[in-house]
């Protein structure tokens, strides 16, 4: 038998700066490679990978799991204001999350901390 070690999303962008610029910017990540069509972000023990979308991608959602959700979401309220979010909540099955729309995709992150 094996044992995971990491799940690295791939979220499919229509514009890749713009995607990784948000991952960078409001979420701290750095970037380990991008060419324009590919982005490799890490931030602790988390990667990332951003490709080119083509024109007719699906949906998909993405969960963060961090130790501090209402902290993270006071450092970043003020940079998410053009996106569709969802200010820290309470969640039945015991996590506290938020919900962001990711930029120039068809995908929604989840940030979630467990109560």
């Amino acid at each position: 038998m094996y044992k995971a070690l990491h799940l690295s999303p791939m979220i499919p962008s229509f514009d890749i700066e713009e995607t990784v610029t948000f991952f960078k910017d409001v979420l701290n990540f750095k970037i380990a490679r991008d060419d324009g069509s590919y982005a490799i972000l890490h931030k602790d023990d988390l990667t990332i990978h951003i490709l080119q979308a083509g024109t007719d991608i699906g949906e998909m959602e993405c969960y963060l799991e961090v130790d501090d959700v209402d902290g993270l979401w006071r450092s970043i309220k003020d940079k998410v204001t053009a996106l569709k979010v969802r200010e820290p909540f309470d969640r039945a099955y015991g996590m506290r999350e938020m919900h962001i729309t990711i930029p120039q995709t068809n995908a929604l992150l989840f940030v979630g901390q467990r109560i």
